[in-house]
């Protein structure tokens, strides 16, 4: 619509708010004035002058009597200005945000505006005990309400822990939650375990070389992972394969040469097999602090599953005896009884048993000195096996292996010096 319809007498009014205006019908045919905070207003002087408010409110869309509370606004002069009001009128509430439980109204919403003259004033306080309606229930909408009950209250609320279930502590995390020793015993069910392989050795050694060949791999595997397993590095699979890799050898080159030749055998592989593990680690990529863990613990893994070979390097006799002490003194070292008792008990029940298979096999009574010696060193890898916190895992590889593996040594060198 052209300005020329707007404004029929004469020169249309440029109002400086229009940005454009057309000439012709186009999509938009109406007069598009641009909205600002605060708009013009052309003083009346024959009116009275408006609330200080009514600027504000100019350009509000006109509200219908749809409910208490919502006054129509007044009317538009020319120009698109609005007349002052006759009668005073309550703050438009129409179009404010609603009030959500719990929430606190915002500040100066519930209060009407004060009016700069006394007649306003008077005015507005007579109109409004006029209409008390018109003012209770806006006033009680916008009133607070009690915030609701926390959610807690009306239904049980569940965490993480609770969703995920009750996780099951191991003996080890209950241990060291509670700050007790680091040293758990492995218990009975390992010391089983130990019996049965040493049993299994003492009947190989029985039967020859080879027959001795095939528990004695098994105990070098297993000394090799739970050496790692021990020293918390899992899965280690390079370095148990190449600690058990270094058994084998030991084991190969101590059948090639022959019994004469054991210690030549036997310390010849761990000194490449330590050279071997040097230059490995030296290549890897992993960080100073990482390498050198990794290289004492594949050192020393390797080191236990190449000793182990010296029940293939001792006599039958003195394997039979120390298989047998090591198995009783394990399974005592387990009973239920007091830290001291228990320990005199598994002494004991090694020399007893030494003393018995001695006599079994023809050493006599030496026997008992061979198994008070591999009774010893098995309580020593025992210990070992029992230290920081171990898990049952560590329990069933290192707490199985380690009284046996350290047990060898002794086994060679007290069969060689008492035969």
């Amino acid at each position: 619509m052209s300005s020329d319809q707007q404004y029929p007498y004469g020169q249309g009014y440029q109002d400086p708010d229009v940005a454009q205006t057309w000439e012709g019908q186009t999509w938009d045919t109406q007069y598009q004035p641009a909205v600002h905070p605060v708009a013009y207003q052309q003083p009346q002087p024959h009116q009275q002058p408006g609330p200080p408010y009514a600027s504000d409110s100019a350009h509000l869309p006109a509200q219908g009597a749809g409910g208490p509370g919502a006054h129509a606004l007044p009317p538009e002069g020319p120009a698109g200005h609005p007349l002052p009001p006759e009668v005073p009128y309550d703050t438009p509430t129409a179009y404010l945000r609603p009030v959500t439980p719990g929430e606190e109204p915002a500040p100066g919403y519930d209060q009407a505006p004060a009016y700069d003259q006394a007649a306003a004033y008077e005015q507005a306080h007579a109109y409004d005990q006029a209409q008390p309606h018109a003012h209770g229930p806006a006033h009680a909408a916008a009133a607070p309400t009690p915030a609701p009950a926390p959610a807690e209250a009306a239904a049980p609320g569940y965490g993480a822990p609770t969703t995920a279930g009750h996780v099951r502590l191991t003996d080890a995390q209950r241990a060291r939650a509670e700050g007790r020793s680091p040293i758990i015993d492995p218990g009975m069910q390992p010391a089983v375990l130990t019996a049965a392989l040493g049993g299994l050795l003492a009947a190989g050694a029985a039967l020859g070389p080879y027959g001795l060949l095939v528990p004695l791999v098994l105990l070098q595997a297993v000394t090799a992972a739970g050496w790692f397993r021990l020293n918390g590095m899992w899965p280690a699979r390079q370095g148990i394969a190449l600690a058990f890799a270094g058994g084998l050898v030991s084991d190969a080159a101590l059948l090639a040469v022959g019994k004469e030749h054991a210690p030549a055998a036997i310390l010849g592989t761990l000194g490449v097999w330590v050279l071997l593990v040097i230059v490995l680690q030296l290549r890897s990529h992993a960080g100073s602090d990482e390498r050198q863990y990794g290289l004492m613990a594949t050192v020393a893994s390797s080191a236990l599953a190449v000793v182990a070979t010296g029940y293939l390097a001792a006599a039958s006799d003195a394997v039979v005896v120390g298989g047998l002490a090591v198995a009783v003194t394990i399974v005592a070292r387990a009973l239920p009884l007091p830290g001291a008792a228990t320990l005199v008990v598994a002494l004991l029940a090694a020399a007893g048993a030494g003393a018995a298979a001695g006599g079994l096999t023809g050493m006599g009574a030496q026997g008992a000195l061979l198994g008070l010696g591999a009774g010893v060193c098995a309580l020593v890898g025992h210990r070992v096996a029992a230290y920081d916190y171990p898990s049952r895992f560590v329990h069933m590889t290192a707490g199985v292996a380690l009284p046996l593996a350290l047990a060898a040594p002794a086994v060679y060198l007290l069969g060689r010096a008492l035969a």
